[in-house]
């Protein structure tokens, strides 16, 4: 764990314009200033990212958010208050001070407040609004750890806050409140139950953006959060026979099980049925087949119910559907 030094550092490095990157309770953030144009570029040569694809923006709390958005409705106050900090961003008109880049040219915004000690700190020292998609490289998975954003970016930032690994271990969810009802673009840490607990009925959009396209929220684009290796998704009810055909091959595959299958063969990979611990150890379990070299990687879709909707989103966007790719 980084010491306060340390985060007086990385406010200071991030007035000068550099990156830092910094631990979040959903996965590992590139920072740098939200202001600064030049600032902003640096992240997206870092990552290799599109221009199209707009970067959340962190703030230490409400107040400081307030300054960044063009509108704060009465609904943006009752989430904040009751989800921050906390795995929800929320979508509102952006004032002029943060850079075009940062929202894809569009004129909204995502703001949230990233519940982690560290994190909270050096908001705190920087009282500024923190450009920050995950700190990797550009679709590949999001890193969870400290040495996970080393092996991707190697030495493209100037410092990194070492905060352990990541509590939730998927991205926040993203809810659109310039829309009527408010719309989720991305699920997340938070869930569509508990939002409209605290503002009433929501929308969710389905679907994805074309890569071309300025997205209102990252995580839109078809492929993202996927590993190095070719991905197949396929139903519980195929996974005796995916065992049958793939498990015993000499080629380096993995087989990523839900359902109650047993197997001797080390390739077969078997998930937690708890959708908190499964997404919590998603993104590091492909990233550990992507050490191994595995070139093949099948994983078994959980089922489509509310409490899934954030890992099913995250296995679409690394995979592709295995019946279709036999056609």
């Amino acid at each position: 764990m980084r010491s306060m030094s340390d985060v007086t550092d990385a406010a200071s490095i991030l007035r000068a314009g550099g990156l830092v990157a910094f631990p979040t309770e959903t996965v590992y953030g590139l920072g740098a200033d939200a202001t600064n144009v030049a600032a902003v570029e640096k992240i997206f040569r870092a990552k290799g990212r599109p221009s199209t694809n707009p970067l959340i923006v962190h703030v230490a709390d409400e107040s400081v958010a307030r300054r960044y958005a063009a509108d704060w409705p009465e609904t943006a106050t009752t989430l904040a208050r009751h989800f921050w900090p906390g795995p929800l961003t929320l979508v509102l008109p952006k004032r002029s001070s943060i850079v075009d880049l940062v929202t894809a040219g569009r004129g909204t915004v995502g703001l949230r407040a990233p519940n982690h000690p560290l994190t909270l700190r050096l908001l705190q020292q920087f009282d500024g609004p923190l450009a920050g998609p995950s700190a990797n490289r550009s679709n590949h998975l999001s890193p969870t750890t400290a040495q996970h954003v080393r092996d991707d970016l190697g030495n493209a930032f100037d410092l990194i806050l070492d905060g352990g690994p990541c509590e939730i271990g998927i991205e926040s969810t993203v809810l659109d409140l310039t829309t009527n009802p408010p719309t989720i673009l991305r699920p997340g840490g938070t869930s569509r139950d508990q939002i409209e607990q605290q503002i009433g009925p929501i929308q969710i959009l389905s679907g994805s953006v074309l890569a071309e396209t300025a997205a209102v929220s990252p995580g839109q684009h078809a492929l993202h959060y996927a590993p190095k290796a070719a991905a197949f998704r396929f139903e519980a009810e195929q996974a005796k026979e995916i065992i049958r055909q793939y498990a015993n091959q000499k080629e380096p595959v993995a087989i990523v099980l839900l359902s109650p299958v047993t197997s001797p063969s080390p390739k077969v990979k078997s998930m937690s049925t708890d959708p908190v611990e499964y997404a919590r150890t998603l993104y590091s379990t492909l990233r550990e087949f992507d050490y191994q070299k595995v070139e093949t990687i099948y994983i078994e879709m959980p089922p489509n119910s509310p409490a899934w909707a954030a890992v099913r989103d995250r296995i679409k966007r690394a995979t592709q559907c295995l019946s279709a790719s036999r056609r």
